[in-house]
């Protein structure tokens, strides 16, 4: 099956059945699974939130690093695959986190992106992505995932890295 198939099926169970099937797919594949999630802001300093079509709420854009790709190219690869953004020059790193809650094997590296352009799926829908939006740092959706709420606090404040912990 094809992993938009794969999605569609996923979106029909309760979003914690998904997100163990998903994890646990990705274990048997690779025991340690290193991350990237990328805040990126706008002309107006608003920040890009996604909706996956399989988990419930709003997240930073992002996602695994492929074999043989750096940090960067997968954070730049993440976003234009989930909002149609085009990095222009590379995202700065802010901060790597383990991420406990997830496998305990996860690693996370966060990004910055603020030089981008519109590439032709700008914000547009697809078999991962529900809905992408830019929203202002101090008015944000209330269902956010904790660590997106603690990423985008410490990002206002200018705080990074406040722990070692996603």
């Amino acid at each position: 099956m094809q992993a938009a198939g794969m999605l569609k099926l996923l979106s029909f169970l309760p979003s914690g059945v998904t997100k163990r099937i998903v994890q646990s797919a990705v274990l048997i594949r690779n025991p340690y699974i290193l991350g990237v999630r990328v805040i990126v802001e706008d002309a107006s300093r608003q920040v890009l939130l996604v909706r996956h079509t399989y988990l419930e709420g709003w997240y930073l854009p992002g996602g695994a690093v492929d074999r043989g790709e750096t940090l960067e190219q997968a954070a730049s690869r993440e976003v234009l695959e989930e909002a149609g953004i085009e990095a222009e020059g590379a995202p700065r790193l802010l901060g790597m986190y383990l991420n406990r809650e997830a496998t305990g094997r996860d690693h996370v590296g966060l990004f910055h992106l603020s030089a981008w352009k519109e590439a032709p799926a700008y914000l547009a829908p697809n078999s991962e992505i529900a809905e992408a939006r830019f929203f202002p740092i101090d008015m944000l959706p209330d269902n956010l995932s904790p660590a997106t709420a603690r990423r985008l606090s410490e990002f206002r404040d200018r705080a990074f890295p406040s722990g070692a912990y996603w």
